[in-house]
C-alpha cells in the first residue's frame, strides 16, 4: 500500500517533522508498505503557506492508499482537515498505534 502520514507540523523544523515520524516509517516500511514523502520544499513567502502546504497534502492524498495520523492531530487544524478529506472521499485512516503497538 502507498501510505502517507499526518501529523501536527506547526512550528516545528523539518528535521523535528523527520525525527517525530522516524520510528513510524521505518515500521510502515517493515511492513511492507511504502511512505509517501509529504514533507515538502520551502514555499516562497508568499500567500498564505500554511494553506499551500495543505493544498499539497490534499492532492497526496488522492493518489494513497492510506492516511496514518499520528498523535495531536486533533489539536491540529490541517490534520483534522486531512481527516475530513479521508472521510468524505473514502480514503482508509489508520492511528499510527496500527503499526507501533
Amino acid at each position: 500500500m502507498k501510505i502517507i502520514i499526518s501529523q501536527p507540523m506547526k512550528g516545528k523544523t523539518e528535521q523535528q517533522i523527520r525525527d517525530e515520524r522516524a520510528v513510524l516509517v521505518s515500521k510502515i516500511e517493515a511492513s511492507g508498505n511504502k511512505v509517501i514523502d509529504t514533507i515538502f520544499p520551502d514555499f516562497t513567502n508568499e500567500g498564505n503557506i500554511p494553506v499551500k502546504y495543505l493544498a499539497k497534502s490534499i492532492e497526496a492524498i488522492a493518489d494513497v492508499d492510506v492516511v496514518v495520523f499520528m498523535d495531536g492531530w486533533k489539536e491540529a487544524r490541517g490534520c483534522r482537515i486531512e481527516r475530513q478529506v479521508c472521510e468524505d472521499y473514502g480514503i482508509q485512516i489508520f492511528e499510527a498505534n496500527h503499526f507501533t503497538a
